[in-house]
């Protein structure tokens, strides 16, 4: 079962390359999204990180979480399910 993790307040000069390469440090990444605004297309500042393996992920949430990339600070946690993320805006 995968896990995947929210990741704030990334730089806007981050791509996903780097995010992954980055995040595999804590282990196998399986999957990297960086979200851009659909009329845009720059960053929003926000994206995702999955890993295979559940403690990968934990791992990755006590490396990474509060850590100071080119001057700002990551926020990590674990993601909420798309539904949810929806029914909380209502």
């Amino acid at each position: 079962m995968s896990t995947r993790l929210f990741v704030g307040n990334l730089p806007f000069s981050m791509t996903e390359d780097g995010l992954k390469t980055l995040f595999e440090i804590a282990g196998p990444v399986a999957f990297v999204r960086i979200v851009v605004d659909r009329e845009t297309r720059r960053p929003k500042g926000f994206g995702f990180v999955e890993f295979e393996r559940p403690e990968a992920a934990a791992a990755a949430i006590a490396e990474f979480n509060g850590r100071t990339i080119a001057g700002r600070a990551l926020a990590v946690s674990e993601a909420r399910p798309r539904e949810a993320v929806g029914a909380a805006r209502r």
